[in-house]
């Protein structure tokens, strides 16, 4: 779809410095756009692409000052980086499928709302209910009694199993499992049987999951992740773990059953969560720590394994990384000891 510079600054509230006419049909990096693309100048680290772009259109903060030719046309807006935003999004629905395909498998007691989108080889079984504008990619299962709300996008093959409630406006990323079984066993006769896990998973609005992770169903009650939480790809979410709202997790992050993670939280990559602990609210977690206990105490930051407070693992990081050379000086000490032992 082509756009000229008029529609674009009609949408983004902009100010047009160049043609009016051009026209344009994706975004770009500026350093790489080429002729019908849009690109923009966020960082004055970049300035100097400005005058060597080959991008058609090229969104500028509302002072920027050319100290050389441009011969993009530019948009002044106030805000690059929300302008940005919301360019890219109207570009993604652009690209999004439309319509429902005659390849997908719908239970008929499905109930689809107006707007939306099912591409081939999706199967939904029945009493599910799915919002309007919801988009939903190819080889998506969604189980029967899940419910989900408007404007969600489902990447291609996403699994959601049954029972499991999606919110407004989530994004799952390609290949993520909603509802699959904790994992829960006990052991009996010396053999382990499964324990049924007969909850689900409830994830509130404007979450963002992505590609690859797991986020097991509660063995009763629910897996609940709070509104606002994004999620980034291969993290484990274990049955009946609670995450507050507005908290970011990054990848390979691996939190264990029952736990409860407040909100705002800010967890590092390959970080490990024990289960059944409460992490406060606000706290920052260090990538590859591992959190076994935590002080009930808001806007705590953690570091190491078992993590300990920040400061107080770097003061001991700073002692124990010297450990060799401390040994070697006690060694001669102790050396030295014994020899004025002798002498006297």
């Amino acid at each position: 779809m082509k756009m000229s510079a008029k529609d674009l600054a009609a949408f983004l509230n902009a100010k047009i410095d160049g043609d009016p006419d051009v026209e344009v049909s994706h975004p770009s990096k500026i350093e790489e756009a080429m002729p019908g693309s849009v690109s923009f100048l966020g960082n004055p680290k970049y300035e100097a692409f400005a005058y060597t772009t080959k991008a058609s259109i090229l969104v500028v903060a509302e002072d920027f000052k050319p100290q050389q030719e441009v011969t993009a046309t530019l948009l002044r807006v106030p805000n690059v980086y929300q302008s940005l935003g919301t360019l890219l999004s109207h570009f993604e629905r652009n690209g999004k499928p439309f319509g429902i395909s005659s390849l997908a498998s719908i239970d008929p007691t499905a109930v689809l709302k107006d707007k939306v989108a099912i591409s081939a080889f999706t199967i939904i079984e029945k009493n599910c209910k799915i919002g309007s504008g919801t988009v939903i990619y190819g080889n998506v299962y969604i189980g029967h009694d899940v419910e989900i709300g408007e404007n969600v996008t489902l990447f291609p093959g996403v699994k959601i199993y049954a029972g499991c409630s999606i919110g407004n406006d989530v994004t799952i990323h390609a290949n993520t499992v909603i509802g699959s079984d904790g994992f829960g066993f006990v052991m009996e006769n010396g053999k382990f049987k499964k324990i049924p896990q007969l909850g689900n998973v409830v994830i509130e609005e404007n979450v963002d999951i992505g590609s690859n992770c797991s986020v097991d169903r509660a063995t009763m009650g629910s897996t609940i992740i709070r509104k606002g939480c994004k999620l980034d790809n291969l993290i484990q979410v274990a049955h009946n773990v609670e995450i507050g709202e507005n908290t970011v997790i990054a990848s390979q992050v691996g939190i264990a059953g029952s736990a409860k993670i407040g909100a705002r939280c800010m967890i590092g990559g390959q970080v490990g969560i024990t289960g059944h602990i409460y992490i406060p609210d606000g706290t920052q977690i260090q990538a590859q720590s591992g959190v076994m206990s935590v002080k009930e105490q808001a806007n705590q930051k953690l570091f190491g394994s078992p993590a300990i407070g920040y400061n107080e693992y770097l003061r001991s990081y700073a002692i124990f990384k010297n450990l060799p050379d401390l040994e070697n000086r006690i060694r001669k000490i102790e050396k030295s000891v014994e020899e004025n032992k002798h002498n006297v």
